[in-house]
């Protein structure tokens, strides 16, 4: 006799349709109680939009959502909370000021039986600590946001899902940010919702967590579900293959540029924590930053690129000794910085392509306060067919595209400035398959131009894959240096964790 499998929603025949964009196409998948079901595909797949109809952020054309016994054509962000649906998106919905009891009972105020126009704190405090232990999440219930790491704030989210009695949590890209301890400690969490019933929509890019914590999948490709599998039932090379309609590899990457004279040089720079890092990185290479998170890694670069101010040592760039003590000026003297954080810092997402890419170098296309609109033009359109990026046109904002197609934007926009130096900072975060493959031959192709390449990823593969040699840190300092036939996996976790 087997038991029976309770369907906590059921989405049937879903659609949607935006200006010249098929988002979703007669989309039906069923979602079990407790379980983890992954929602994998390109970007642009439609993972995104399914999962705003289950939170009420958008509206479905046609189809029906069905919760237990209750049919809706529609959701509502209140309604949703109501049918137990809690979202944890990549940029958290918290308060920085506010303590965790506070963020965690946000519009569900305890106030105080002697005075109701005050909040009862004693009560917030004990009834967030409940909370906190019923899932062993290891915060504070009296500290407040803005002084937590990523991680925690992660934690916090879960405890207000759970505060919440939430039956259905959706997790988009939830490790992206962690380490490789603080992503194992997510994965504990994750088993103990299970346990208690909740089922989690789970969304990454990173397959191998997907096979380490999904019981089910569901593959979606242009709008379209490809097919829902237990996820021990198809193999890596079948998924992709699904995802991508053809065979893809997942790190497909030769690094075959000439490499010529040293670019940049650093000698015993320090800031930012930092001490005495002395490296050189030559033209036409792809030198490779290892390290745990909290190593140093992005510190180092904020320093190259002036973001942050060196406290000591020298810089020289194609021999000559050079201060850098602000972005435009790193600009202006051939240095590019791609950072890991495109929503934020990399891009202005709700302005136009066109704006972003030429940004940069607006004083090189301007004269008398006015841009020369056919340079701007041909700078746009080199940028816009030399990385291949697919929008409707230079107009659409940003925000509108890919991340794939985001990530890219970021790159046209230092690119248009000719840089001698480009720094890459996790150049492959949140984007999918094929989206990583193209920006890896794009890093290829800017090798071969002879660009000096400064490359981090936390991806081991990635970084063992793409880098020609690499420096790894350990506690903000150099715990040494590798050349391609030195590499492996074990020798580089030893290095960084300080275990050589």
């Amino acid at each position: 006799m087997t038991d029976t499998v309770e369907i906590v929603l059921s989405m049937q025949h879903i659609s949607k349709h935006y200006v010249g964009i098929q988002a979703l196409d007669d989309v039906s998948v069923d979602f079990r109680k407790g379980e983890v079901h992954a929602l994998i595909g390109e970007n642009g797949a439609g993972k995104s939009t399914l999962i705003k109809m289950i939170s009420g952020a958008e509206v479905p054309d046609s189809g029906k959502l069905v919760f237990g016994d209750r049919e809706f054509h529609r959701m509502t962000p209140h309604l949703a909370q109501n049918m137990g649906v809690a979202t944890i998106y990549q940029e958290f919905n918290l308060f920085p000021t506010l303590t965790v009891a506070e963020n965690i009972y946000m519009g569900d105020e305890i106030v105080s039986d002697s005075s109701p126009r005050f909040y009862h704190r004693n009560r917030y405090l004990e009834k967030a600590k409940e909370v906190l232990e019923r899932v062993n999440i290891t915060v504070k219930p009296e500290d407040y946001v803005e002084d937590m790491t990523t991680a925690k704030m992660q934690l916090v989210e879960i405890a207000k899902a759970v505060a919440k009695d939430a039956r259905i949590l959706i997790m988009d890209e939830p490790t992206a940010p962690l380490s490789t301890k603080e992503t194992e400690y997510l994965f504990e969490l994750i088993e103990t919702l299970k346990k208690q019933g909740v089922t989690i929509i789970y969304i990454s890019h990173r397959l191998e967590e997907l096979y380490r914590i999904a019981d089910r999948l569901t593959i979606m490709r242009d709008g379209k579900k490809i097919l829902t599998s237990d996820t021990q039932q198809i193999s890596r090379k079948d998924l992709i293959r699904h995802m991508a309609d053809r065979d893809v590899e997942e790190i497909d990457f030769v690094s075959d540029a000439e490499q010529g004279g040293i670019v940049l040089e650093a000698r015993n720079i320090s800031g930012n924590g930092l001490r005495d890092i002395s490296f050189c990185v030559h033209a036409g290479e792809i030198f490779g930053l290892g390290g745990l998170l909290g190593a140093g890694r992005t510190e180092l670069v904020r320093l190259l690129f002036g973001a942050d101010r060196m406290e000591g040592g020298q810089l020289l760039l194609d021999g000559k000794e050079i201060e850098v003590r602000s972005p435009s000026q790193a600009v202006s003297l051939g240095i590019a910085y791609v950072p890991e954080d495109r929503k934020h810092h990399g891009a202005l997402l709700t302005l136009p392509i066109s704006w972003n890419i030429t940004l940069p170098v607006l004083k090189r296309i301007s004269s008398r306060g006015f841009i020369r609109k056919k340079e701007e033009k041909q700078m746009v359109e080199a940028q816009r067919d030399n990385l291949r990026i697919k929008a409707s046109g230079m107009e659409q904002n940003v925000n509108s595209l890919s991340g794939g197609n985001q990530q890219k934007v970021v790159l046209a926009k230092w690119l248009a400035s000719s840089p001698r130096l480009l720094i890459l900072d996790e150049p492959t975060r949140g984007v999918d398959v094929n989206a990583k493959q193209e920006i890896y031959q794009l890093i290829g192709e800017f090798a071969r131009q002879g660009m000096a390449i400064i490359f981090i990823s936390s991806e081991m593969e990635e970084l063992l894959n793409i880098s020609d040699r690499m420096m790894v840190l350990n506690e903000k300092k150099i715990a040494g240096f590798l050349e391609k036939e030195e590499y492996s996996q074990n020798r580089v976790l030893a290095m960084a964790s300080g275990l050589t």
